[in-house]
C-alpha cells in the first residue's frame, strides 16, 4: 500500500515533458482591439498636430495685422516736439519773412532807378537794345552771324553810336566757372560782342526764363526805348529792324512782334507741350502774343518786367510768358507781319538763319 501511494521517477518526467510542448492559449479578439486602438490614437495626433499648426498660422496672422495697425496708428500720433525743433521752426519762419522783406525792398529800389547798372559810356536815350541768343554749342553760328548780319569792332561801335546796342546773350554753366564759362569768356574778350547773364543757368530747362533775366539785365545796363529779343536761327535785316522801332517811337507801352494765337499742346511728349494748359481754359487756346522769333518791349514795359521779375510766372515758351506778363498791362499790341521770320513777304526785316 505504501508502494502504490509513491510515482515512478520516469512518469513524472514524461508529465512535464507533455506540458512543456503544450502551446500556450492565444485570444484573436485582443489583436483585433489593439490595433484599432493604435489607429483612434494615430488619427488623434493627427488632429491635435492640425490644430496646434493652426493656431500658430492664426497667431502669426494676427501678429502681422496687429504690428501693421500700431505703425499706421503711430503716425497719426502727434510728434513730440523739443525746444531745438520750436527754435528751428521759428529760425525757417524768419528766414523766409527776411527773404519776403528783401525782395518787396528789391522791387521797391528798382521801381524808384537806384539799381540801374552805371557801366554805360553814355546816360543818353539809346533807340534799341538787341539781344541775339546763343549758347555753348553755338560758336560756329555766331561766327557766320558776325559774317553776315551782326557788326563786328569799329562798325559795332558806330552801330552803338548810333543809338542800337547789339549783343549775343548767353547765361552761365550749371558748373560755374569751368570751361564752358571760360570759353565764353576768352572769346568776348575779343569781340566785345556779349552780354553775359550772371544769374542765369544756361540749361535747356532753365530756358523759358532766360528772357526775364535778359529784359531785366539790358533794362539795368542801358536806357533805351526799345529792348528787343531775337531767337539764336535768326538773321536780321538791322536797317529794316530800326526803320521799323523808329515808326513807333513815341508810342507808350508797346509790345511788337509777328502776334499769333494758337492750340496747347496738353499731351506729353509732344512738341511745345505746355505743363500749365489746363490754366489757359476749356478751349486750350493762348492768347495774343508776340512769336518767340523777335520779340520788342517799349521802355516802360521792358522796366516793368525788370521790377516784377521775382514774381514773374515762366511758362513752359518764353514768347507764352512775355504774352502772359504783357496781357494784364495797358499795352499797345503792335502786330507787324514784317517781323514774321516765317513768312513770305519780301519787306520782312527777319529770317530763318
Amino acid at each position: 500500500m505504501e508502494m502504490s501511494q509513491h510515482h515512478h521517477p520516469d512518469s513524472l518526467l514524461n508529465v512535464m515533458n507533455a506540458d512543456r510542448r503544450r502551446k500556450p492559449y492565444s485570444n484573436p479578439s485582443s489583436s483585433t482591439h489593439s490595433s484599432k486602438a493604435s489607429l483612434i490614437m494615430a488619427f488623434i495626433s493627427c488632429l491635435a498636430w492640425l490644430y496646434v499648426a493652426g493656431r500658430l498660422w492664426q497667431d502669426a496672422g494676427n501678429r502681422a495685422l496687429l504690428s501693421n495697425l500700431l505703425q499706421k496708428s503711430s503716425r497719426n500720433l502727434p510728434r513730440v516736439v523739443t525746444v531745438e525743433d520750436k527754435l528751428m521752426d521759428l529760425g525757417c519762419k524768419e528766414i523766409g519773412r527776411k527773404i519776403v522783406e528783401a525782395e518787396m525792398d528789391l522791387t521797391l529800389a528798382k521801381s524808384q532807378g537806384y539799381l540801374r547798372h552805371n557801366s554805360s559810356s553814355s546816360d543818353r536815350r539809346l533807340l534799341a537794345v538787341i539781344g541775339a541768343y546763343t549758347g555753348f554749342g553755338s560758336r560756329l553760328n555766331r561766327k557766320r552771324f558776325r559774317a553776315s548780319w551782326m557788326p563786328r569792332g569799329d562798325d559795332l561801335k558806330k552801330l552803338e553810336e548810333s543809338g542800337v546796342v547789339l549783343r549775343f546773350v548767353i547765361g552761365r554753366s550749371p558748373n560755374r566757372g569751368d570751361s564752358l564759362d571760360r570759353n565764353i569768356d576768352n572769346e568776348n574778350l575779343k569781340t566785345k560782342d556779349f552780354l553775359i547773364l550772371d544769374s542765369h543757368e544756361e540749361a535747356g530747362e532753365e530756358l523759358p526764363k532766360k528772357v526775364k533775366f535778359f529784359f531785366s539785365a539790358a533794362v539795368e545796363r542801358w536806357n533805351a526805348d526799345f529792348y528787343v529779343k531775337v531767337d539764336d536761327d535768326i538773321n536780321i535785316d538791322i536797317n529794316g529792324l530800326i526803320e521799323i522801332l523808329k515808326s513807333h517811337h513815341d508810342r507808350h507801352g508797346a509790345y511788337l512782334g509777328c502776334m499769333k494765337s494758337g492750340a496747347v499742346v496738353n499731351e506729353e511728349g509732344k512738341p511745345w507741350y505746355e505743363p500749365d494748359w489746363w490754366k489757359f481754359g476749356d478751349d486750350k487756346s493762348y492768347f495774343r502774343h508776340a512769336a518767340g522769333s523777335i520779340i520788342i518791349l517799349s521802355n516802360s514795359l521792358a522796366h516793368y518786367v525788370n521790377v516784377n521779375s521775382a514774381s514773374l510766372k515762366s511758362y513752359a515758351h518764353d514768347d507764352i510768358s512775355v504774352g502772359s506778363w504783357i496781357m494784364g498791362l495797358d499795352a499797345s499790341y503792335v502786330d507787324d507781319d514784317r517781323l514774321c521770320c516765317s513768312s513770305s513777304r519780301q519787306e520782312k526785316v527777319c529770317s530763318r538763319a
